[in-house]
């Protein structure tokens, strides 16, 4: 992983059944989700297949991404009937017509019967169910904000000089971004955390975050205002509003920037010095329901050597994730 300055970063856009009350804690559910990956790393592709179909029966709310996982690897073995059923779930969980049809990796399920019954007859209608699901005013807010975080940030990309940047972050940046974390905490208290299953989007919210945990050394060790909103974003986890992959990056941006960037705490943002720090990562990852580094490594592996897109995040970690930056 790269090195990166401390002071504050310009983060450019680059995811009905019968529950029981313990299945509504979505920590349950990325459990699922890892022991699938589990499963396709020791290629048993069939019974990953099997257990991304169950997990999908006990939850209303699914992840895009683990529903393209599965489409993906129900192609891979030519599984048309599972496939298809994920492609009907995808769809109402916002897939469009536009990322299914570059989808080179569903090219046996394009062969299946009933393939276009679903593009042509069905797609609209259930992408209907994606929309009605959506709150779009809190979208539309959001996005406002995130577009307002997007150019205050820019003011701190465009200086030059790590001392002009960070008196820029410090004097003009934080009122704006404290401001932002009020409307945000107010969105929370009242609709939720505004990501993928509130408005359809799990960026703009968590880059206001990432941009707020990044200002500068100095203001974020005597920062209260994301210590105070940090257990609702567990409990906005739990409830399947915010994905591990965004708290994550939240998270690591925070001591990334504590520590000059020598320390991460999820392993995207800043570095793992040695194999203490490396179970302390990984004990950090299983805290909110991400993959352990050595699992994501191994998925790369499979990627890779399958050709599948398990979309794994990309960006600030492109390759494996290695000890000391040592790749």
């Amino acid at each position: 992983m790269k090195k990166l300055s401390l002071s504050l970063i310009f983060i450019v856009p680059l995811l009905v059944s019968t529950k029981s009350n313990a299945q509504e804690n979505y920590l349950i559910y990325h459990s699922k989700v890892i022991e699938c990956e589990k499963l396709i790393v020791e290629g048993k592709y069939t019974s990953a297949v099997k257990m991304y179909d169950s997990l999908f029966n006990q939850f209303d709310f699914l992840f895009l991404r683990d529903i393209k996982v599965a489409a993906e690897l129900s192609a891979y073995e030519k599984d048309c009937n599972s496939g298809l059923k994920f492609l009907r779930l995808g769809i109402k969980a916002g897939w469009t017509f536009k990322s299914i049809n570059k989808s080179k990796n569903l090219q046996s399920l394009k062969e299946c019967s009933e393939w276009a019954k679903i593009i042509v007859s069905e797609y609209d209608s259930l992408h209907k169910i994606y929309l009605s699901r959506l709150n779009f005013g809190i979208k539309e807010q959001v996005h406002e904000m995130f577009k307002n975080d997007q150019k205050m940030a820019l003011g701190a990309f465009i200086r030059i000089g790590q001392k002009s940047k960070r008196r820029y972050s410090e004097r003009k940046f934080a009122p704006h971004s404290e401001h932002q974390l009020e409307k945000l905490e107010q969105i929370l208290n009242e609709y939720g955390y505004p990501g993928e299953q509130l408005i359809g989007n799990n960026l703009w919210a968590s880059v206001i975050l990432c941009h707020h945990n990044s200002i500068s050394l100095d203001y974020n060790s005597k920062d209260t205002l994301y210590k105070k909103l940090r257990p609702k974003l567990m409990k906005a986890l739990k409830r399947g509003e915010l994905s591990p992959y965004e708290l994550a990056q939240i998270e690591d941006w925070k001591t990334a920037g504590l520590s000059g960037h020598e320390l991460s705490a999820c392993g995207f943002i800043g570095k793992i010095p040695n194999a203490t720090e490396l179970k302390t990562v990984n004990e950090n990852r299983s805290e909110i329901g991400l993959r352990s580094i050595e699992l994501r490594n191994n998925l790369i592996d499979i990627e890779k050597s399958t050709g599948l897109n398990l979309y794994l995040p990309k960006g600030w970690q492109d390759g494996k994730i290695t000890v000391a930056n040592k790749r």
